[in-house]
């Protein structure tokens, strides 16, 4: 019986591994496409100094690029946290 109980738990795990591992997939490819240009990275044409400053320095997109991202994912978020 302990058998049983150990593959099923071992069963349960892989699958939702499995679906963690495509829902991570599909998100990526959502929201990169919004900002990612073709080289793989974060396209800061149209961005201030400041902003690119911001981004480069601590990571920080600016909030009309996170509107984009969230109105294109169909997220519905406001203030993109």
């Amino acid at each position: 019986m302990e058998i049983k109980k150990s593959s099923l738990l071992l069963g349960i795990a892989g699958i939702l591994f499995s679906v963690a591992l495509f829902l991570i997939y599909e998100v990526s490819v959502q929201t990169g496409s919004a900002v990612v240009g073709s080289s793989g990275k974060i396209d800061t044409t149209g961005w201030t100094d400041n902003e690119k400053m911001n981004y480069e320095m601590h990571g920080t997109i600016p909030a009309r690029i996170q509107e984009k991202i969230s109105a294109s994912s169909g997220t519905g978020m406001v203030g993109g946290c």
